[in-house]
C-alpha cells in the first residue's frame, strides 16, 4: 500500500497561518513553498507528501472523493458543502464569524432577500429563525447588494468588520463562530491511519490538544 499522504491546501487567507503550524510541528517545510506558484501538485519526497493547492470550496470535494487524504478548511465551507468526511480537529486558526449584516438603518420588509456566497447556511439559518426569506447566491463581494438595493441583508464571513463599516454596513445577528479544521477521507482514515495520525498528533502538540484521533 502507497504510504505517501496527499493534503488538500487552500487557497487564501488559511494558507499561511497552516504552513506556519506545520512548520511548528516539525515538518521541514520549504520557505519558497507559498500559494503564489503556479503548480497546483507540489511534491516533497524528504516527507512522503504531496500538497493540492486547491480553493477553498474545493477541498471537501478532494477529500470526500479520496484524491487527497487530509484536507485543511474553514469550517464555513464544511457547513456550506456538507460532504462526508472526517472532521479531526479544530486547527484554531482563521477565527472568524459568520454574521447577518445590513445597512444601520435597516428594517424589515414584507419581502426580505439575502444576499450571501453561502446559500445552503443562510437558508438553514432564517429557517431555523422562523424568518422565510429568498436567497440570492452572489460570488463576488456581497457587500454591494444592500447597496444597490438587490437585499436588504446579507449572510457573510466577518473579520475586523471593516469591510462592513467602510460600506456603511453593521453586523445585526451572529451566526456562528468559524475556524479552521484538519479533515480526512474515510478510506483513507482506515488504510493510512499511520500516517494521518502522525499529521493530526504533530497539529495537536502545536495548538495544545493532547488526545487520540477519533
Amino acid at each position: 500500500m502507497n504510504s505517501r499522504l496527499t493534503i488538500a491546501m487552500p487557497k487564501g487567507r488559511i494558507f499561511s497561518e497552516a504552513v506556519d503550524l506545520l512548520r511548528k510541528s516539525g515538518l521541514s517545510i520549504p520557505e519558497d513553498f507559498h500559494e503564489d506558484t503556479r503548480k497546483l501538485i507540489i511534491s516533497f519526497d524528504e516527507l512522503d507528501i504531496d500538497f493540492f493547492l486547491a480553493k477553498p470550496a474545493d477541498v471537501p470535494t478532494y477529500v470526500e472523493y479520496g484524491v487527497a487524504d487530509v484536507g485543511v478548511v474553514g469550517k464555513d465551507v464544511l457547513l456550506e458543502e456538507d460532504r462526508d468526511v472526517y472532521e479531526l480537529l479544530d486547527l484554531g486558526i482563521s477565527r472568524c464569524r459568520m454574521s447577518v449584516a445590513g445597512l444601520a438603518d435597516w428594517t424589515p420588509t414584507f419581502s426580505p432577500r439575502v444576499a450571501t456566497k453561502y446559500p445552503r447556511i443562510a437558508s438553514r439559518y432564517f429557517r431555523e429563525q422562523g424568518q422565510q426569506v429568498e436567497v440570492i447566491k452572489l460570488n463576488g463581494s456581497v457587500e454591494l447588494a444592500p447597496l444597490i438595493g438587490l437585499a436588504d441583508r446579507i449572510v457573510d464571513i466577518v473579520s475586523t468588520g471593516r469591510t462592513l463599516q467602510e460600506n456603511g454596513l453593521i453586523e445585526l445577528e451572529h451566526i456562528t463562530d468559524i475556524t479552521t479544521r484538519l479533515i480526512a477521507n474515510r478510506v483513507s482514515y482506515r488504510m493510512k491511519n499511520k500516517e494521518i495520525e502522525e499529521i493530526y498528533q504533530r497539529f495537536s502538540k502545536v495548538i495544545g490538544v493532547n488526545q487520540e484521533c477519533q
